[in-house]
């Protein structure tokens, strides 16, 4: 009786110790398939995470050489009108970037007015909107500016505006053309109520020091 008793129980581990190893077997199997997951899952985040930064440097490369072309626009015509006027080149250049935006404005690339000239002449102008710092607020508002036939000939227009001054005030940029440094012009160009902008002054500064502009002044 112990014999045959015995074969039973023989077989019953031998259920036991096979279910035991099929289930390993399904638990390594589901552990294999969430790390590929995981794997998966964390290559897709990170290679997402390289591609937006390779896009961004991408577009700032982009950025940076459209606006080192823009520069290279401008700079030639600066030049000329500082060796015959004295106006700086680099305040000269620093302007048309602040007040078109690099060029892009619609004032700038519709109608080649890169410093925000206004003009009374209807034939000869166009009314758009702009941004004027009244009474501590910045407001929306119109005005009427100068269009002209190119760069060149806005910049030619900046360099009269500077050495003959407003129709209402002759001296008014006299200051800014006998400055001795590209600072000093930028802080007389505020102080003769250029534009609106009470920091106006020190943004030139910094891009002149930002995108080494003082060397168009050599």
């Amino acid at each position: 009786m112990s014999t045959q008793g015995g074969f039973p129980l023989a077989k019953r581990k031998r259920r036991k110790s096979r279910k035991t190893t099929s289930g390993r077997k399904v638990l390594i199997w589901i552990l294999v398939v969430i790390a590929l997951f995981l794997g998966v899952y964390a290559a897709h985040h990170y290679y997402r995470i390289w591609n937006q930064q390779r896009i961004e440097r991408q577009l700032q490369r982009q950025d940076q050489q459209a606006k080192q072309a823009f520069i290279k626009q401008v700079a030639p015509e600066s030049q000329a009108m500082q060796n015959a006027y004295h106006v700086y080149a680099s305040v000269t250049i620093a302007q048309a970037i602040l007040e078109s935006q690099w060029g892009t404005s619609q004032l700038a690339s519709q109608y080649h007015n890169l410093f925000g000239i206004k003009g009374t002449d209807p034939n000869n102008s166009r009314v758009l909107t702009t941004k004027e710092y009244i009474n501590g607020h910045w407001i929306v508002t119109k005005g009427r500016f100068k269009v002209y036939d190119s760069w060149s000939d806005s910049i030619k227009d900046h360099t009269k505006l500077m050495l003959n001054g407003t129709d209402t005030n002759k001296e008014n940029y006299q200051a800014v053309v006998q400055a001795t440094s590209y600072q000093q012009a930028a802080r007389e160009l505020q102080k003769a109520g250029y534009a609106t902008d009470p920091d106006y002054a020190q943004k030139l500064i910094s891009v002149i020091q930002t995108y080494k502009l003082y060397n168009y002044d050599k």
